[in-house]
């Protein structure tokens, strides 16, 4: 179905509720880039990914909704990866909207510690190290449930 109505509107019954809850520029970010994504593929899952592939390059999910970033760019390792083909082939995480790439170790504290997630920390120049990774796996499945 399609996303927007006449004169640039976001059909407000066919978006996701976490964007129900999210800005008007997320809503249209998201809605534009579905309809032109079924245009091009049809409806269906192919439509949806390509939408919200498009809504995180500029947005972060924090917990039922979606904010913008400071700035535009990819936020996880699959999404920074050279060719379509390595993104569908599964190579690198996702982090459920979780903007990896432009946290900073104190966003991603700050955020580990308002859902209950306790873990040592440390970010190595190459990248996440593995308990970072652990620490955005669970602030990505408790923080679905968080409003912040």
């Amino acid at each position: 179905m399609p996303k927007m109505a006449s004169g640039n509107k976001v059909k407000q019954s066919e978006l996701p509720e976490t964007l129900e809850r999210s800005s008007a520029k997320a809503q249209r970010t998201f809605a534009k880039a579905h309809d032109r994504a079924v245009e091009q593929y049809g409806e269906g899952e192919r439509a949806h990914r390509t939408a919200y592939a498009a809504l995180k390059q500029t947005h972060e999910r924090k917990g039922d909704r979606w904010v913008a970033k400071d700035k535009p760019g990819p936020s996880d390792p699959r999404s920074k990866q050279a060719t379509t083909e390595a993104k569908r082939s599964g190579r690198g995480e996702t982090y459920g909207g979780v903007d990896a790439e432009q946290n900073t170790k104190q966003e991603l504290y700050e955020r580990a510690r308002r859902v209950g997630v306790i873990a040592g920390w440390h970010r190595p120049a190459g990248g996440l190290c593995e308990r970072s990774v652990s620490l955005l796996r669970e602030v990505t499945r408790i923080g679905e449930r968080v409003t912040y």
